[in-house]
């Protein structure tokens, strides 16, 4: 069973940096652009940060403005979204996905950014 577990989130002051993980298991052979998305309370959910298949190539929101990092092992099996000068702005619930023919969603983890 495909399953998709972020961690790493909590609360962190402005200006302060945190590195969110997502363990990948189950999740069919192929190729899938590995992405983290966000959602804060009232606005659509929005790409944070894309690895594409099969380059690996990155791309950011126009928000990030060098502030975060997407990155994964070899194997795909760990995602990782390193974020720096966090803004309140930045606060929403962060989810990895997994897209090609099939869609997988994390839960979600909390990010809050306040002093």
């Amino acid at each position: 069973q495909a399953q998709l577990v972020e961690s790493g989130g909590g609360l962190v002051p402005p200006g302060g940096s945190l590195t969110l993980s997502c363990a990948a298991s189950g999740i069919p052979s192929g190729l899938y652009n590995i992405a983290w998305y966000r959602q804060a309370p009232g606005n659509q959910r929005e790409q944070v940060a894309v690895v594409i298949s099969p380059e690996g190539w990155t791309r950011y929101g126009d928000f990030v403005k060098g502030r975060f990092t997407i990155s994964t092992n070899n194997a795909k099996t760990m995602v990782y979204l390193s974020m720096n000068s966090l803004q309140p702005e930045d606060t929403a619930v962060y989810f990895c996905n997994f897209r090609g023919i099939r869609d997988f969603w994390g839960q979600g983890i909390q990010v809050t950014v306040s002093s």
